[in-house]
Order: C-alpha cells, then sequence, then structure tokens
C-alpha cells in the first residue's frame, strides 16, 4: 500500500475544497470520483466532520497539543506527544471539565483512528507519559476508506521483510498472515512482488520519515483490522444507513477465527438492491441462527449410545422377548400380561426406573405410583396433570365445562384438592381464565409435572414401596442394580434439564 506524506496529503484536501469537492481535470480518474461520491454516502461524515475539527485545532503550530522529537538512547522519536498532554489540552481548550470525559472523548477519537499509541496495536489513550502520533489525513476515516484483503496482505508480507524488531508482526497478525497466504494461494507470488516493490521505496526515505510512516500504516490497519477484542469503527450502522437511504456495505465478512478478527472484502451494490432488502435478509439469517441448536457430534453420539445400551433390552432386533410378538402369531398372550399385574417381569419394573413418561405409561406402573403418592398426600398433582391432558383432547364444546371443573376442583380459593403451584404460575393461570381454552393450564401443569418429576418421582425410585415390587418380580434383583438404576435416571433427568 503506497503511502502519502502528511503535506502532501493536506495540500490535496485544501485543493478538493477549494473546487468545491469536485474532481478537476488533473485527476482525470474513476477513482477520484468515486471518493467523492463515498464522502457523500457514508452516513458518518457528521462525526467524522466535528472530529476532525477538533483535529485540525489540536495540530496548530501555535496554540496546538505541543509536537516535539523525543531523543532517546542512540535514536529519536519524532512527531510525538503525551497522553497527559492531550488530555490536558483538551480541558482548556475544549468545553470539557472533567478529566474523565476527556479522557472517554480521546478514546473515541484514538478508535478512529485521527491519532494512535506508536508503541500498541490498541487504539487507546492513557493520561500519562504514553507517545502518541497524529495520523495523517490521507488516512483518516473522511476518506472512505473499504480496504481489500489483497492490500491487508500486501502490509503484512512487506512487514516481515522489514527485519527490524519494532516491525515484527504480532500473534494475531501472523495467524491472518497465514491465513490469507492458504486464502489467495494462487496469486501470492503477485502479492509477494508488490510487497517487495513497496518495501524498495521504503528504503529509499530518510530514517525519521519512515518511521512516521509505518507507524501511521500500522495504525491504518489497526483501526480496519483491529486486534481481537477491540471495536472496529469502521462498520455502518444499519440505522444510520437506511437514514441516507443508501446501500449497506460490508455486510457480510469472512471470519477467519475468533483469535484473528475479522477480514472483510465488501460487497458490490448490485449484491444488495435496497437496505430494506439488505436488513430482510440479515434478520432471517438471525433468525435461522436462533432456531439453530449447536451441539457437539461427540455429545450426540454419545447420547444415541447411552440411549442405545439403555434400551437395548426392550429392542425385540436385538433381544429376544420373553413372549411371542401378537403381531406374527396367534397368540394374545403379549396383551394380557400388559393389563394384568401378576407375574410382571423385572425388566419391565426396571423400565419405570427410566423416565416418569414410561412410569405413566404402564398402566400398573402408573396404579404403583398413584398408590405411592396417596401415602405421600401428593396425588393431586398427578390427577390435575392428567386432567389438563385429557382437557387437550376433548371436543371443542366441552371445553368450557372442563376448564370450569379444573378450575373448581385444583385451583380455586376454596376448591375441594387444592395443589401447590407457585405464585407465578398461578397468576398466569388466572389471567387465562378471562378467555378460557384447552391450553389455559399449560403453564401450572407443567410446574407440577416438573415437581412430580423431581421429588416425587425420585422419592418413589428411592422408596420400599418399588423396591419390595422390584424384588417380588424378580428375586435375583439386588439393591444395587436397582441404586445403578435411580443414578442413571438422576443423570439423564440431568442432562435433558
Amino acid at each position: 500500500m503506497v503511502t502519502m506524506s502528511s503535506e502532501k496529503a493536506a495540500a490535496r484536501r485544501k485543493a478538493d475544497s477549494n473546487n468545491g469537492g469536485q474532481a478537476g481535470p488533473a485527476a482525470g480518474s474513476g477513482a477520484s470520483a468515486a471518493a467523492a461520491s463515498n464522502n457523500e454516502d457514508s452516513p458518518n461524515q457528521l462525526v467524522y466532520k466535528k472530529m476532525e475539527q477538533i483535529v485540525e485545532k489540536m495540530q496548530d503550530e501555535v496554540s496546538g497539543v505541543p509536537v516535539k522529537t523525543v531523543k532517546s538512547f542512540m535514536s529519536k522519536i519524532p512527531s510525538v506527544f503525551t497522553g497527559s498532554d492531550l488530555i490536558m489540552w483538551m480541558m482548556k481548550n475544549l468545553d470539557v471539565e472533567d478529566q474523565g470525559e476527556a479522557l472517554h472523548l480521546a478514546h473515541l477519537m484514538a478508535a478512529h483512528g485521527y491519532f494512535f499509541p506508536i508503541d500498541d496495536h490498541m487504539l487507546t489513550v492513557k493520561n500519562d507519559n504514553t507517545f502518541y502520533r497524529f495520523q495523517t489525513p490521507y488516512f483518516w476515516p473522511s476518506n472512505c476508506w473499504e480496504p481489500e484483503n489483497t492490500d491487508y496482505a500486501v502490509y503484512l508480507c512487506k512487514r516481515t521483510m522489514q527485519n527490524k524488531t519494532r516491525l515484527e508482526l504480532a500473534d494475531y497478525e501472523a495467524e491472518n498472515l497465514a491465513r490469507l497466504q492458504k486464502m489467495f494461494s494462487r496469486k501470492w507470488e503477485f502479492i509477494f512482488m508488490q510487497a517487495e516493490a513497496q518495501s524498495k521505496v521504503d528504503k529509499k526515505r530518510d530514517k525519521l520519515e519512515r518511521k512516521v510512516l509505518d507507524s501511521q500504516e500500522r495504525a491504518f490497519w489497526d483501526v480496519h483490522r483491529p486486534m481481537p477484542g477491540c471495536v472496529n469503527t469502521t462498520e455502518v450502522d444499519i440505522k444510520k444507513a437506511c437514514r441516507v437511504n443508501k446501500p449497506l456495505k460490508s455486510i457480510r465478512h469472512l471470519q477467519l477465527g475468533v483469535a484473528g478478527g475479522r477480514i472483510s472484502p465488501s460487497t458490490s451494490d448490485s449484491d444488495l438492491a435496497s437496505p430494506t432488502e439488505a436488513i430482510k435478509r440479515h434478520i432471517a439469517m438471525l433468525r435461522q441462527r436462533l432456531d439453530r441448536r449447536n451441539i457437539k457430534v461427540s455429545k450426540v453420539a454419545e447420547a444415541c449410545i447411552g440411549y442405545f445400551e439403555q434400551y437395548v433390552e426392550y429392542d425385540p432386533f436385538f433381544t429376544t422377548p420373553e413372549l411371542p410378538n401378537p403381531w406374527t402369531s396367534d397368540s394374545p398372550e403379549f396383551w394380557e400380561q400388559e393389563k394384568t399385574a401378576k407375574d410382571i417381569p423385572a425388566r419391565r419394573v426396571k423400565r419405570w426406573a427410566f423416565s416418569l413418561q414410561e412410569l405413566l405409561q404402564d398402566p400398573v406402573g402408573r396404579e404403583h405410583f398413584v398408590r405411592f403418592l396417596d401415602k405421600e398426600f401428593s396425588g393431586e398433582n398427578l390427577k390435575f396433570w392428567e386432567a389438563v391432558q385429557q382437557l387437550k383432547a376433548l371436543p371443542q364444546k366441552d371445553v368450557q365445562d372442563k376448564v370450569d371443573e379444573i378450575w373448581i376442583e385444583f385451583l380455586a380459593p376454596d376448591a375441594s384438592c387444592p395443589i401447590n403451584v407457585d405464585s407465578r404460575s398461578y397468576e398466569i393461570t388466572k389471567k387465562n381464565m378471562e378467555t378460557p381454552d384447552r391450553w389455559s393450564f399449560d403453564v401450572a401443569a407443567a410446574h407440577v409435572y416438573h415437581l412430580m418429576r423431581s421429588d416425587s418421582y425420585s422419592r418413589y425410585l428411592r422408596s420400599e414401596m418399588y423396591k419390595e415390587f422390584l424384588n417380588g418380580s424378580k428375586k435375583k434383583t439386588s439393591v444395587k442394580g436397582i441404586r445403578s438404576i435411580v443414578s442413571f435416571t438422576a443423570r439423564k433427568e440431568t442432562a435433558t434439564s
């Protein structure tokens, strides 16, 4: 990337302003016309103008921030000023009384690249003796720079050729260079030749001038390719772009990893017909991301293996059933055995410990669980939950009567069988009763089901009532096996919740 000195850039800006912002015959290129149109299209021009007015006052030779060349051991640091001098000037010449407010304003201007620390990639300002340098007007954001990835690749490649300690690449820059080299592998030779040519031109400059230009170019890329954790101030706000009725640019960015920041090729205006269409596409993309569940394949595979190991005993493809299949034989023994509680096999009782749903699906298991709830004086919870499930399957003409019946029996102030629900669920259900339907009790039913699953069902699996029933079904079953079932169920419930 070819840089421009401060004097030449100032002369060019002055000539442009005298010409009324239009490119003269001497310019004679489409680039200048495009830059002029970009200046008009950018929604941040008002902010840029205000900042640049302040920066021009700061650079005044008489009343501006004192800029000097500092001599250190065997070297000179040209054209720098300290952070304390900057804050002091802002409090003296601007309408700023609080030092924190002045520091905040300095942070904003540094984030936009108007001045920068000479030894750091983080564009911030400290109220101490840290050295800072003004950016040349050629690199000001009002010029609406939109550098491409090839420009960034040339810059990083040039930095590697300049074998100086102060110009070594940071970690994130080295990672970006590796990604860019992989991305532009076919034309990397061309990029290398450009970087080599620019490096030769830089070597012909004066040493002090080369120091200043190198730091200014580095600060330019710190604005457009910030280090991880820093805010990118070059992105255009959607609302501002809509106000000026201009198409958005740089909507899509090529992500090169979290640690490497973004490398953003701009999309052309033809890709986006209007800002409205672009925003609609962006909203649709964000909604798809919300609906998508990002789950690791290893976790999914582990869950599938665990499910298979748990239910393999009940899969007739892998384990021969104890009774003949009624669909392939004429024996109804399987259906008769499901209805009665006599001689229940132990593996059927074990299945009750998989989940509360498995327990309630089995008629014998549900009846056994009801007896346990009656002993615990909490049978109304299951009655309420089942009544809500029945409500969802009723014809529409019977819904109103059933809703009133459930409310009077379980939730009314003088209910005959009151249930214990939290205040939030009760208030939501009470509000739903103003326009009752078959889903009026869903919140309360979900709360009751959670209580049964986390409290009553866990105590049922640990109870002597369940253990005796299981031991009666198969004497060989040990308490240790029951504990393993209960612990496996607890792990499963924790994973699903």
